[in-house]
């Protein structure tokens, strides 16, 4: 189902920038169209023919999930970053909404975070532990810092998360708009 690029041969420079430029594409299309856009669409927006797009993506399936887990990859790195923040609580918080606004905006990215299915995309990937492991490091620290409530754990924001998304999602549908992700922040504040 994934891209299946990470074990073949070293692309080239120019078809390593084709596929970059496809997958930049497809992120915004699927922001902003959903999953209804066209491989066609997508290929006359970079400037390419469509079987560019076929030659790095099969499927438009596999093309969507490169999108979605690279957006979840660059969220792991995000909290790897914040990490190491001289305030722990403003990093946890400032990550954790960052989360819940970039995925409720693109309808695709947001499913997929709320049901968890990103985690089949890449069979022995270690991404979803990574994702743990990140989230665990933002949130001890923040604890430590007397920001996080404790007891609170990493499974713990997983769910309040995946909350988030469909409130969030559910009001986007109904074209309203709710601040989810500040009303669970001020819940998981440590009181005091």
């Amino acid at each position: 189902m994934g891209d299946d690029h990470s074990s073949a041969r070293p692309l080239r420079a120019d078809a390593r920038r084709h596929r970059e430029r496809v997958l930049q594409i497809a992120q915004e299309a699927l922001a902003g169209d959903g999953l209804t856009i066209s491989f066609d669409e997508i290929a006359r927006r970079a400037g390419f023919g469509v079987g560019t797009v076929y030659r790095h993506f099969p499927t438009k399936e596999a093309l969507f999930d490169a999108v979605l887990l690279g957006r979840i990859e660059r969220f792991v790195a995000d909290a790897r970053a914040l990490a190491t923040a001289e305030d722990p609580g403003r990093a946890f918080f400032g990550w954790f909404t960052k989360v819940v606004d970039e995925a409720a905006a693109n309808q695709a990215l947001c499913a997929m975070l709320e049901s968890g299915s990103w985690v089949a995309l890449r069979p022995g990937s270690t991404l979803e532990d990574d994702f743990a492991a990140a989230v665990d490091r933002l949130l001890a620290r923040a604890q430590r810092a007397g920001a996080v409530r404790p007891g609170l754990t990493g499974r713990d924001v997983a769910d309040l998360l995946r909350g988030c998304l469909v409130a969030e999602r559910r009001a986007r549908s109904r074209n309203g708009r709710v601040r989810m992700a500040d009303v669970v922040c001020d819940g998981m504040r440590a009181i005091g």
